[in-house]
């Protein structure tokens, strides 16, 4: 698979993960962790599907705490490219970093695809074809999302609303809307139609375009940002006046509304792997108990489900279906796959009692 002319990959490497926890924190979270059981994190994964496209033209936007981590997982990436924010400011900032840097480093011919570093895409192939597909798109001066085919009606996804063919690119739909997630039963519906994908987050664009259309919404941000770019010895000094905003949100939305956003429809296996639900799912089907670690730490009777024993203990788990057992040395969760998506109350729950240190 020969590599795209001036394509650079960003790879936003952000958020604590805070329905893995206690696995994940914010002090290592989830993109750092090697959540499949195959000796690379995820963020590593990321950086190894995005090579082959890529080659060496990386870039990594990540929190200050995390920077030693991700040049120590990612040594074929060039320290300068890997960007520390000061503070968390959500994904348009990070991306619209990467974008002002990129479009002083390769202003002309510059494409840029950015993607999450705590997804799972056992489809490298499907996945590179996607991209490619994209980037065509996007040289025509496109903001571009990769939709992913739902294979059942998820209600902890947003959607994208597929219009129709985009002229002079028969494989890309016009997006004539992004939806935020919805109930299971409008999930139901949309799926039915066969004319929405689920947004994962992955946009393919050129950094001008993109810099440009934040300019149109938020002028003062994108200002902001190609001054960062200028002068980086300026970053904490114009970093902490920027909005928190998504990129969805900031720019994604509204261009759709004035016909800016494009969609390429794909249908390579993706996933998100947002809670210990969707991990469990990734690892193993129904009806017996998944390990992710040592497995002789593990003694399983009538039960299903995952267990985690991350502190070293033998855990034994007798009669229970669809548990998850997280075992760490300074907290233990025990939840079912089905109340997954409610372990971030625990988190929420230990900051405001002052437990910050666990979180």
């Amino acid at each position: 698979m020969a590599a795209i002319d001036h394509f650079w990959a960003v790879i936003p490497a952000g958020g604590a993960g805070t329905r893995l926890w206690p696995l994940s924190r914010s002090s290592v979270p989830k993109f750092l962790h090697d959540l499949t059981g195959g000796g690379r994190t995820l963020l590593q994964d990321t950086r190894d599907r995005l090579a082959p496209l890529a080659e060496d033209r990386f870039v990594v936007v990540t929190g200050r705490p995390h920077r030693e981590a991700v040049l120590g997982q990612l040594p074929e990436v060039a320290p300068d490219l890997v960007l520390a924010e000061p503070a968390p400011r959500d994904s348009m900032a990070a991306i619209g970093l990467a974008a002002a840097l990129l479009e002083r480093r390769d202003p002309d011919d510059a494409v840029m695809g950015s993607f999450p570093a705590d997804h799972v895409i056992p489809d490298p192939h499907g996945f590179g074809e996607a991209v490619r597909t994209a980037v065509e798109v996007a040289r025509d001066d496109w903001l571009v999302t990769i939709g992913i085919e739902p294979t059942f009606p998820s209600s902890a996804f947003g959607y994208v609303h597929l219009g129709e063919p985009v002229d002079g690119h028969p494989a890309a739909r016009h997006v004539q809307e992004f939806v935020e997630k919805p109930s299971v039963a409008v999930a139901t519906d949309y799926v039915a139609t066969g004319r929405y994908r689920w947004n994962a987050g992955m946009f393919v664009v050129r950094p001008t375009v993109l810099l440009d259309l934040l300019a149109r919404w938020h002028p003062a941000f994108a200002a902001d940002l190609r001054a960062i770019a200028a002068a980086p010895e300026r970053l904490d000094e114009l970093w902490a006046g920027l909005p928190k905003i998504a990129l969805d949100h900031a720019i994604a939305e509204p261009a759709a509304a004035a016909g800016r956003v494009a969609s390429v429809p794909s249908a390579f296996h993706w996933e998100d792997v947002g809670d210990f639900d969707a991990l469990a799912t990734l690892l193993t089907g129904a009806g017996s108990v998944t390990v992710l670690g040592d497995d002789d730490l593990v003694r399983p009777v009538d039960a299903s489900g995952l267990v985690v024993p991350a502190a070293g203990r033998v855990i034994a788990v007798v009669g229970l279906d669809d548990v998850v057992v997280v075992d760490t040395p300074d907290a233990l969760l025990v939840t079912t796959r089905a109340r997954a998506q409610d372990v971030k109350q625990v988190v929420e729950g230990l900051k405001q009692s002052g437990r910050a240190d666990l979180t």
